[in-house]
């Protein structure tokens, strides 16, 4: 006597597993490519955030440094009161130039007519130096009194 054969096995469960196992494979693949790519981004703003971490660094040693030289160095708080805030010391020559794209002053009077054919262009020679006016060249005084705002100081003549 022969034994009976076994049914015959379905393998139904293989392509399950397989198809499973690919699924998992492709997952991971994604992820594995997402985190590149997230490292990559995090690296970029490493190196931006370096970058701006150094020059605030050299920003803030050129302030140390200045305020080091505004505590310590009078010559720089002279110059600075002077540039800046407009400040003059008793004694110091003031001149007063037009601002850039101001219309100059006119000389006639407001009720002269114009002149109807235009005056001839002059040579363009500079005047010699004992022509120019006294006043025209800044005297520079190393007088030791306090610096006075512009505002205070006696109208030009």
């Amino acid at each position: 006597m022969t034994p009976p054969e076994a049914p015959a096995r379905s393998d139904s469960f293989r392509p399950v597993l397989g198809a499973t196992v690919l699924l998992v494979f492709a997952l991971l693949a994604i992820a594995a490519l997402k985190s590149n790519r997230d490292l990559q981004a995090a690296r970029a703003t490493e190196r931006t955030l370096t970058t701006k971490i150094a020059a605030t660094r050299a920003s803030s040693e050129r302030l140390k440094l200045r305020i080091d030289r505004l505590r310590h160095d009078p010559g720089m708080l002279e110059r600075l009161a002077r540039e800046d805030l407009g400040l003059v010391r008793p004694g110091d020559m003031i001149v007063e130039l037009p601002e850039p794209g101001a219309a100059p002053p006119s000389t006639a009077p407001p009720s002269a007519p114009l002149p109807s054919t235009p005056a001839p262009p002059l040579p363009m020679t500079p005047p010699p130096p004992s022509a120019m006016p006294p006043a025209a060249v800044p005297v520079a005084v190393s007088n030791p009194s306090p610096a006075v705002p512009l505002s205070a100081r006696p109208p030009a003549r």
